[in-house]
């Protein structure tokens, strides 16, 4: 049974999550466009981590980052690579979407990567309905960066 539920991200078992997460960030993009907040940054006020698990093991992780009332960030959506492919990232998506509804944010908003490794995940992005848009809240324009928003 998958389970997603709000965690505190410093979590000793979810080294291999954050690890994974990071490698894969720097797989193929330069460290000055890599975006991903590390563990102890995931765990301040304004941020609310979740964490997938089957069995007690966890699989995923995702993060939705306050930008104001209105307006926040989807930060940190990793599934494990041996878990992919059964429709888990729709699943972390679309809890992620109904807290940020249920938080009261009417829009929410992600940077994800422009590379063709990252086409998978722009692709999942669109099938939920978020948009391509600009730079929002401190990015900049960056080639190897794509933006994407969505009405709640």
């Amino acid at each position: 049974m998958i389970t997603i539920s709000r965690e505190s991200p410093l979590a000793p078992d979810l080294a291999l999550l954050h690890a994974r997460h990071r490698d894969a960030m720097h797989a193929d993009t330069p460290p000055e466009s890599i975006h991903m907040l590390p563990a102890g940054a995931l765990a301040v006020p304004g941020i609310s981590f979740f964490v997938m698990r089957e069995g007690g093991a966890a699989l995923g992780m995702g993060a939705l980052k306050r930008i104001d009332a209105q307006h926040a960030e989807i930060k940190s959506m990793h599934i494990l690579h041996e878990a992919r492919g059964r429709g888990l990232a729709r699943q972390m998506l679309a809890h992620l979407l109904a807290e940020a509804k249920a938080a009261g944010f009417a829009r929410l908003s992600l940077e994800t990567g422009a590379q063709p490794s990252f086409a998978a995940a722009r692709a999942l992005y669109a099938r939920a309905g978020f948009a391509e848009c600009g730079p929002f809240e401190g990015y900049r324009p960056d080639p190897m960066s794509s933006f994407m928003t969505r009405a709640l």
